[in-house]
C-alpha cells in the first residue's frame, strides 16, 4: 500500500518541526528517514503511526485519507527502539499479544506465532522470558510480534540502536530479508547513514523539519541535492573548498587561495563569476608521489589505518586540509610532500550561498 504525505506541517505550540512534506513512499518498498538527531523524522513516524496529530496536511494510505483514524484501525505495526516487551510474559505470549486484543481465534493465533517464530528463527525462545534474552533476542522478539499481525505497513524508530556494532551488521541484513518476504511497505528512522544505504529502496534526508532530497541510495550518493546533503550522506565525509569559478585559457576552471583547478565541460553550470563550493569524497582522490606533477600540492598532516585502506590529510597552504582514501599498502607518512590528484568527472558544485546543487 502506498503512504502519501501531503503538505504534512507539524507545530508543537510557536515552534513548527515539520514543513510542507510532500513524499509517496511506494508500496512493499522499504523506504528510510534519515537525518541528524531534531531534524523531526521521529515525529513524521509518529503522525503516520497516528501517535501525534497533524497540524496541516493529510496522509493518505492508498487513496484513503487517515488524519483521523485512531492507530488500531491504520492495520500498522510500530517497532520502537527500546523493544517495548512485556517482562512477565514468555515470547510465545509477547508475540500473541495483538492477535489476543483483537480476540482472534486460539488456534489461527498458535499458528501465527508458530510461523513468525520460525521465520525470525526463535521457536527455540518460545517459553522463555524477554530478561532470560540477548539484546538481538530482543529484537527478534519486538520485530516479530510487529510480524504476526500481517500489517499493510510497517513502521521502525531506530530499532537497531540499542545493539552492539557487529549485530548491527547481521539484522541490517535480517531485516532487509524479512521486509522482502514479508511485502509490506516499511517506513524506517535512522540517523545511520550505512543503515539507510544497506537497506533502503528509497531515501529521505531530513534536516530541520524539511526534505533536503528524496531518492534512491545511489542518487542521494552520486548526486547530493544540496551541500547538507553532501556532508551528511558519505563516510569518510565529503572534502568541500570555497572559490569561484572563472575561465581559464578558454576552460572553465575553479579557482581557490590554494590551488586551481580545471573542470570538466559542462560541469560548472552556468558558475561563472559566482561564489562556489567544491566537493569532492576522499574516495575520488588520488595521492601522486611526485607532487610537482599535480594540480594540487601538499604534506601530509595525519594518516590513519582503517585496516583495508587508509586516510590521508593532507595540509594545503596553512590552514586547508584535503582527505584522501587510499589502499592500505599505499606508502606514505606524515610530512611527506605529495599531490593531489582529482577526477573532473567525480567533482561536485554547489552555490555558496544557497548551498544547491550546480548542475551541468
Amino acid at each position: 500500500m502506498d503512504v502519501k504525505l501531503e503538505r504534512i506541517n507539524k507545530n508543537f505550540g510557536a515552534v513548527q518541526v515539520l514543513k510542507d512534506i510532500d513524499l509517496v513512499f511506494p508500496s512493499r518498498k522499504f523506504v528510510t528517514l534519515l537525518g541528524p538527531s531534531g531534524c523531526g523524522k521521529t515525529t513524521l513516524l509518529r503522525m503516520i503511526a497516528g501517535l501525534e496529530p497533524v497540524t496541516a496536511g493529510a496522509i493518505r494510505f492508498g487513496d484513503r485519507v487517515i488524519n483521523e483514524l485512531a492507530p488500531r484501525d491504520r492495520n500498522i505495526a510500530m517497532v520502537f527502539q527500546s523493544y517495548a516487551l512485556y517482562p512477565q510474559m514468555t515470547v510465545r505470549r509477547n508475540l500473541g499479544y495483538g492477535l489476543r486484543v483483537r480476540k482472534t481465534p486460539q488456534a489461527e493465533m498458535d499458528a501465527a506465532v508458530e510461523r513468525v517464530a520460525g521465520i525470525l528463527e526463535i521457536s527455540h525462545l518460545l517459553d522463555r522470558k524477554p530478561g532470560q534474552l540477548s539484546g538481538g533476542q530482543r529484537q527478534r522478539v519486538a520485530l516479530g510480534r510487529a510480524m504476526v499481525r500481517q500489517p499493510d505497513i510497517f513502521l521502525m524508530d531506530e530499532p537497531l540502536s540499542n545493539l552492539d556494532a557487529k549485530l548491527r551488521v547481521t539484522m541490517r541484513a535480517e531485516l532487509r530479508r524479512f521486509h522482502l518476504d514479508l511485502g509490506a511497505t516499511t517506513i524506517y528512522v535512522t540517523h545511520d547513514q550505512l543503515e539507510a544505504m544497506t537497506m533502503s529502496d528509497m531515501i529521505a534526508v531530513m534536516h530541520g523539519g524539511i526534505v533536503q532530497q528524496f531518492g534512491s541510495p545511489g542518487d542521494v550518493y552520486s548526486r547530493p541535492a544540496n551541500l547538507f546533503v553532501a556532508g551528511f550522506i558519505g563516510s569518510p565525509p565529503m572534502n568541500f573548498v570555497t572559490g569561484a569559478v572563472a575561465a581559464s585559457n578558454g576552460q572553465a576552471a575553479f579557482k581557490s587561495p590554494d590551488f586551481t583547478l580545471e573542470l570538466a565541460n559542462g560541469s560548472a553550470g552556468g558558475a561563472q563569476a559566482r561564489e562556489v563550493v567544491l566537493g569532492v569524497r576522499p574516495q575520488d582522490l588520488t595521492l601522486v608521489q611526485n607532487p610537482e606533477t599535480a594540480p594540487v600540492r601538499g604534506r601530509v598532516w595525519v594518516v590513519e589505518l582503517l585496516g583495508s585502506e587508509k586516510l590521508v590529510e593532507v595540509m594545503l597552504g596553512d590552514r586547508r586540509r584535503l582527505t584522501v582514501q587510499v589502499r592500505a599498502e599505499t606508502p606514505v607518512s606524515v610530512d611527506d610532500e605529495v599531490g593531489v590528484g582529482f577526477d573532473p568527472q567525480r567533482i561536485h558544485l554547489f552555490d555558496a550561498k544557497s548551498g544547491i546543487a550546480l548542475r551541468s
